[in-house]
C-alpha cells in the first residue's frame, strides 16, 4: 500500500491506535500518514510520538489522502462532513468509526456518491488486539474493500458483518472493554481486601482474563464447557459461580449490553 496516503480527521485514541498498527505492520510509512485535529496540542502530540504529518486543517488532510478515516466523535460527524463533502473526490475511500451513523445516513449527508466503509473498532487496538466489525456500501469494489480490511487487520482482528449487526457489534466488542475493566478492577479489589498487594492483584486478575479469552479462541470450546472444566464438585469455583448467579451476574451483563445497543441505535 506504499502508493496510498491515508488521512485521519481526529487524532484521538482510536486514530492513534490505527496509525500505530499501520506503522508497526509496515503498511504505511509515517510520511504516508496525515492527520488533523482541532486541538493543536493533539496535533503536536501525534506528530512527535509517531512522526506523521499533522495539522489543524481538515481540508489539508482531505486533499492529501487517498483513504480518509473519520475519527471524530459521532456528534461531530455532521459538521465535519458538511465541511469536507464538496472536496471529497470520487476515487477516495472513506472509513467511518462512529456508532449509530448508518451508511444511509452518511450517504445522505455527503449528498453524492462516495466510497464508504463503516466500521466499529475497539480500544484494545492500542495494544494490537482490537476487534473490528466492518461493512461497505455499493460504491466500494471488492478489491477496495479487501484493502480496507487489510488496514483494519493491522491492529487486531477484523470481521465483515451485515450492517444490521453493527449496533450489536458496539455492545459486544466496541464498548465491552469497559465491562471487562470493571470485572478486573472488582477482582483486584477483592484480592486486595484478602491481603494481596494491589500491583500483584491487577496482574493476577488481568492475566486470568487474558488467558481465559485465549482458551475460548484457541480451543473452540463453548465457554460453558470451559467453565465446567474449572468447577470441581463441591469446590471453590462452583461456590463462587453460585454467588455470581445469586447476585444476577449474567442478567446484569445481558441488560447492560441491551442498553448499549439501544443507545447506539439512537445516536
Amino acid at each position: 500500500m506504499n502508493n496510498y496516503t491515508i488521512g485521519f480527521i481526529g487524532c484521538g485514541n482510536m486514530a492513534t491506535a490505527i496509525m500505530k498498527g499501520l506503522i508497526a505492520k509496515k503498511l504505511f510509512a509515517p510520511d504516508n500518514i496525515v492527520c488533523s485535529d482541532a486541538s493543536s496540542m493533539a496535533v503536536a502530540r501525534i506528530s512527535e510520538s509517531l512522526g506523521v504529518k499533522a495539522t489543524t486543517d481538515n481540508m489539508n488532510t482531505v486533499n492529501s489522502s487517498d483513504i480518509l478515516v473519520l475519527a471524530v466523535k459521532p456528534q461531530y460527524y455532521e459538521t465535519v462532513i458538511s465541511e469536507i463533502r464538496d472536496t471529497i473526490r470520487p476515487e477516495q475511500i472513506i472509513i467511518t468509526i462512529a456508532p449509530g451513523k448508518t451508511i444511509s445516513w452518511l450517504e445522505d449527508k455527503f449528498a453524492k456518491p462516495v466510497k464508504l466503509v463503516r466500521t466499529m473498532p475497539n480500544t484494545p487496538a492500542l495494544v494490537g488486539e482490537g476487534m473490528t466489525g466492518a461493512c461497505k456500501n455499493s460504491c466500494i469494489s471488492d478489491e477496495e474493500y479487501e484493502t480496507v480490511l487489510t488496514i483494519l487487520g493491522s491492529f487486531g482482528v477484523v470481521e465483515s458483518i451485515s450492517e444490521n449487526l453493527m449496533d450489536v457489534c458496539v455492545s459486544v466488542s466496541g464498548s465491552s472493554p469497559a465491562y471487562v475493566y470493571i470485572l478486573i478492577e472488582a477482582m483486584a479489589d477483592a484480592a486486595v481486601a484478602d491481603g494481596m498487594p494491589r500491583d500483584k492483584a491487577y496482574k493476577f486478575a488481568a492475566q486470568a482474563v487474558l488467558g481465559s479469552a485465549k482458551m475460548v479462541l484457541d480451543t473452540g470450546k463453548h465457554p460453558g464447557e470451559l467453565k465446567d472444566m474449572v468447577c470441581s464438585p463441591g469446590g471453590t469455583t462452583i461456590e463462587a459461580v453460585r454467588v455470581l448467579e445469586e447476585k444476577g451476574f449474567r442478567s446484569a451483563v445481558f441488560e447492560a449490553m441491551k442498553a448499549c445497543v439501544e443507545k447506539a441505535r439512537g445516536l
